[in-house]
């Protein structure tokens, strides 16, 4: 009944969970330290993404809409792929 438990908890094994979460974990930190993010200092970090967007101006705007679409092809799709996979099993 425990582990039951845990696995709704989780979603799942707890053990997959944990390795899909550390993998999903290096990916996004991969993509956050392309942006500049530091993790001892992140609010400065943000701070620091703030001020180069600002300073880029419209150039900048212009690369975060290629970027936003660019994961946007991949990501909406396989988001509705999985919202109407889900709908059509009852969770």
């Amino acid at each position: 009944m425990a582990n039951g438990t845990m696995e709704r908890f989780f979603g799942g094994s707890p053990f997959w969970v944990v390795i899909r979460l550390l993998l999903l974990s290096i990916v996004i930190g991969v993509l956050l330290s392309a942006l500049g993010f530091d993790p001892w200092n992140i609010i400065q970090s943000i701070e620091r993404l703030i001020r180069k967007i600002y300073n880029l101006g419209f150039e900048a705007v212009e690369w975060l809409w290629r970027y936003f679409l660019l994961g946007a092809v991949l990501v909406v799709p396989i988001w509705l792929i999985v919202r109407l996979v889900r709908t059509g099993t009852g969770r």
